[in-house]
């Protein structure tokens, strides 16, 4: 993701429009995913859930090696000169090329601008994360009294409606902003509106009119179609600034790992205070319904968990100083430096 915001262009707007077309494609799974529980509790599909699980697992699991290879197959490098430098990679430099991993791993962590852009990623998204299953729970016992059949596809349509909103009218909103006002004035404005939103969910899901829980949906989506599409080009942006700094060779590869590291360790971290903020309200999934104190308490985590590390995130980025000014500035010396080479 690092190289195609870099790789594929040195445009500082682009990257961002680059990056929104590829969040776009990316939501596609999201509008799909969904539906993989409504096709396994199907008996006419399958005789047990554990047949459809197994089944489905080994398609999906063949799509994403035949799919996963793909990039490797057709993202190429349109600038060598910043391959220079590059360690070689055999088994005899194998311990060298792990310290040269941790020198780096200790200069990036000296950057500033990307552990705000870390520390913020962290916040939405594994705030989002935390909360990810409470919203089927809030439909299947606050909307339908704990009817599963009665709830029938309602959490699917729910998810998948806002993943179409992200992709189709949310992602060019924000490119568009990014364009305007700047990345970070972009972000900041992108993840107040999910704020709003999160907070219009507590009239959104109503017993009275299910079809209310879709109208918060659209301001939801801009957390996290804002989140990764402007992240992910300011990553870029950051690697120039990396290569100012440092020289070559560059470390778009490292940034990447460090990244989605913090990424994946955070969102194992909220699926765990996921479970432990259940148990602290005291849902019961085997109870056919559940208290009023129980729902009343879900929906409020619902809400403010999301709520507060959005908030929390702007204030980390509220000082982001990597202007588009200073980007260009960045590129100027950079190019300037590779004709000298």
């Amino acid at each position: 993701m690092i190289g195609l915001g870099y790789e594929m262009t040195f445009d500082y707007n682009e990257r961002t429009r680059l990056m929104g077309f590829s969040q776009t494609v990316s939501q596609i799974a999201w509008m799909i995913v969904p539906w993989f529980w409504v096709l396994i509790a199907n008996p006419d599909l399958f005789e047990t859930q554990a047949e459809g699980v197994h089944k489905l697992s080994v398609v999906v699991g063949i799509a994403c090696m035949v799919l996963g290879i793909l990039p490797a197959l057709l993202c190429k490098e349109i600038d060598q000169t910043n391959l220079q430098n590059r360690d070689e990679i055999t088994f005899k430099s194998l311990l060298k090329n792990l310290k040269g991993l941790v020198r780096n791993m200790v200069l990036i962590s000296k950057n500033q601008p990307f552990m705000r852009l870390c520390g913020a990623t962290f916040l939405v998204f594994n705030g989002f994360q935390m909360v990810a299953s409470f919203s089927y729970f809030i439909i299947v016992f606050y909307l339908f009294n704990g009817q599963y059949d009665a709830a029938g596809t309602w959490p699917a349509w729910f998810s998948t409606v806002s993943a179409f909103a992200t992709a189709f009218l949310i992602i060019p909103v924000i490119t568009w902003m990014s364009n305007k006002l700047g990345k970070r004035k972009a972000f900041v404005i992108s993840t107040a509106i999910s704020i709003v939103g999160y907070i219009l969910k507590w009239w959104g899901f109503s017993p009275e009119n299910p079809w209310l829980m879709f109208v918060p949906v659209p301001l939801m989506a801009f957390g996290i179609g804002g989140l990764f599409t402007l992240m992910m080009s300011m990553t870029a942006d950051v690697c120039d600034l990396d290569e100012l700094n440092n020289g070559m060779p560059r470390k778009e590869g490292t940034f990447g790992a460090i990244y989605w590291w913090m990424v994946k360790l955070g969102q194992g971290l909220a699926l765990v205070l996921g479970g432990l903020v259940l148990k602290m309200v005291g849902f019961d999934q085997n109870a056919a319904t559940q208290s009023v104190e129980t729902i009343t308490n879900l929906r409020i985590a619902d809400i403010s968990i999301p709520a507060i590390t959005a908030a929390l995130a702007i204030l980390v980025m509220w000082n982001y100083d990597l202007t588009e000014e200073k980007a260009h500035e960045i590129k100027a010396e950079l190019v300037s430096r590779r004709g000298e080479l």
